[in-house]
């Protein structure tokens, strides 16, 4: 299970899963309650990474399934961590299966499950922990937030993004930290798409820039390349609504700089369409701000 979730193929996973499942041949409910249910929780993990890169949804409703029959013995008053652990992987394997599917309910399992998890993994008792489901309750919160029309969950998701950061610091863990100041920004500037101000966008574009120290273009291409693109997005509408061709030129930088690297570095040609299309914008609206200052 270690090895497959390194590696970027499958067969390890696989390997885990058909291993977790003769394990339980033998490792049954009726002889070893909790260690049945700690093989159904490590059966439920190989089924979950397996279903993030496949494009189906089987291993996530099985790694749901696995994760819901461990927490039948690995209850709450038995072992509150290790509950805690499960209700957080099942809320993970819920949001997966949510984000491939159109309505919300899924996602609004996936907030419960954390919300549960958050309750017993506190931050006192284990804050890296902690952190870490404050941002799986972000996300959750922030893809629900996406799909409904008001601004609730998006203001939820901000909060819990926050909390995260508290203890999932730079020095602590720069890569984490970065993944989640990326995660803030894309709330703040959902948000800023829906109200009237500017306020929340040019939050998103500090946040981003924040992120942008530790995902260098060096370190990290693709994810500095996602990181200017959706500035890019964040400065087109601060550009729109400021009626500013410095906004609109730095949009245009933006999208150009994803560009180079999705397209002409990582050769991700179907994303050619999106940034042609992106930058337009951002050119349409610099002759028409031209055109209204002359």
């Amino acid at each position: 299970m270690y090895l497959g979730g390194r590696e970027s193929g499958t067969a390890r996973l696989e390997e885990a899963v058909a291993a977790h499942r003769l394990a339980l041949e033998e490792r049954t409910r009726e002889r070893v309650p909790l260690g049945w249910a700690t093989t159904q929780t490590n059966l439920g993990n190989a089924l979950c990474t397996l279903g993030e890169r496949e494009s189906g949804t089987a291993r996530l409703e099985e790694a749901v399934a696995a994760y819901r029959l461990a927490l039948e013995e690995r209850t709450r008053e038995r072992v509150p961590l290790g509950w805690a652990t499960t209700q957080t992987n099942l809320g993970t394997a819920l949001r997966a299966l949510g984000e491939r599917e159109s309505g919300t309910a899924r996602l609004e399992e996936a907030v419960v499950a954390y919300r549960l998890a958050l309750e017993e993994r506190t931050r006192e008792r284990v804050p890296a922990g902690w952190a870490t489901t404050q941002t799986n309750l972000g996300t959750a919160l922030c893809t629900l937030g996406e799909r409904e029309s008001g601004t609730a969950r998006l203001e939820e998701a901000v909060v819990a993004y926050r909390l995260a950061l508290e203890e999932r610091t730079r020095e602590r863990v720069p890569a984490g930290w970065a993944t989640t100041q990326t995660n803030l920004g894309t709330a703040l500037c959902t948000l800023g798409g829906r109200e009237s101000g500017t306020a929340r966008l040019e939050e998103a574009v500090a946040v981003y820039r924040g992120a942008l120290a530790e995902w260098t273009r060096e370190r990290v291409p693709l994810q500095w390349a996602m990181i200017q693109s959706n500035m890019g997005l964040v400065f087109l509408l601060l550009a729109e609504r400021r009626r500013s061709s410095d906004l609109a030129l730095q949009a245009r930088e933006c999208f150009s700089n994803a560009a180079d690297v999705y397209i002409r570095e990582a050769g991700q040609t179907p994303r050619e369409d999106w940034f042609e299309t992106q930058i337009a914008k951002a050119e349409r609206l610099l002759t028409e701000l031209a055109a209204t200052d002359s």
